[in-house]
């Protein structure tokens, strides 16, 4: 009994501050969160509208690029060369220059309809919302990313998580559900976009299990005009060490007016 005693002496003011330690973590977590939404909030901005702004910055009215992807694996890399040409959330082509196997590829988006040319066979093919988690070319990048079929503003809804910084660079970080019915590959998505220019910097894709699958990291930012954007991006699987694809842009014209008919299956076997 009396050692009963000894060890309620000892206890309860144990359990009393480990209590007071969890209220007081909560608290701190809310008040967190409350000030990166008040933060958003002084700035006019929803999270709708960040992930908005950030895809307008991305995307532009029209966007041409001429990019170069490198490849690597444990004990090899490859590089594939590309023109990439897009219009809106709409219209995307993709066309590969090298390597000489590989040149002539062509992949394109119109609306919800996608299409690869593929020079060896002589056929187009049309491409299923059920092969764009697949991986384009080898690499880790998946065919969605490449020809854009989902839409990060318009088939996920979007809650501001909080901020966070990148890389020295103070972000908003926000979380992407998809809306239901609509043709997207990830379970979940949460982006860090910069406060100053809305560059995505960081990028983490989930699968509907919500295991992380791959990362995605935007570098070496540069302006164009008026669209400041990442030139290097990065993608990191979360399970194949020693293994990622990096996209590096060269060059990247935004809001060059480009005929809606330059997307077309006919151009799509004769673009260069």
């Amino acid at each position: 009994m009396f050692s009963y005693i000894i060890f309620l002496k000892n206890y309860l003011p144990l359990r009393k501050n480990i209590i007071f330690y969890w209220e007081m973590k909560k608290t701190f977590s809310l008040i967190v969160a409350a000030m990166c939404l008040l933060t958003a909030q002084a700035q006019g901005l929803t999270a709708d509208q960040i992930v908005q702004k950030a895809d307008a910055n991305s995307r532009g009215t029209t966007l041409y690029s001429e990019v170069t992807m490198t490849i690597v694996r444990p004990t090899w890399q490859r590089e594939i060369s590309m023109k990439m040409w897009s219009k809106g959330g709409d219209y995307a082509l993709v066309y590969v220059t090298a390597p000489a196997k590989d040149k002539g590829q062509a992949f394109l988006k119109r609306g919800k309809d996608l299409w690869n040319w593929l020079p060896s066979i002589g056929r187009t093919v049309k491409m299923s919302s059920s092969v764009m988690g697949q991986s384009w070319m080898g690499s880790d990048f998946t065919n969605d990313d490449m020809v854009k079929e989902s839409s990060n503003v318009n088939d996920h809804t979007h809650t501001l998580l909080g901020s966070e910084s990148v890389d020295n660079q103070d972000c908003y970080k926000i979380l992407l559900t998809p809306k239901p019915n609509a043709a997207v590959v990830w379970g979940k998505v949460i982006a860090w976009i910069t406060k100053k220019d809305f560059v995505e910097v960081k990028i983490e894709f989930y699968d509907d299990d919500g295991s992380l699958v791959h990362t995605y990291f935007g570098k070496n930012i540069k302006t164009f005009g008026s669209h400041k954007i990442a030139t290097q991006l990065e993608v990191v699987p979360a399970d194949k060490p020693n293994q990622k694809t990096v996209m590096t842009m060269q060059n990247c014209v935004f809001d060059k007016p480009i005929n809606d008919n330059f997307f077309s299956l006919q151009n799509l076997t004769k673009v260069k």
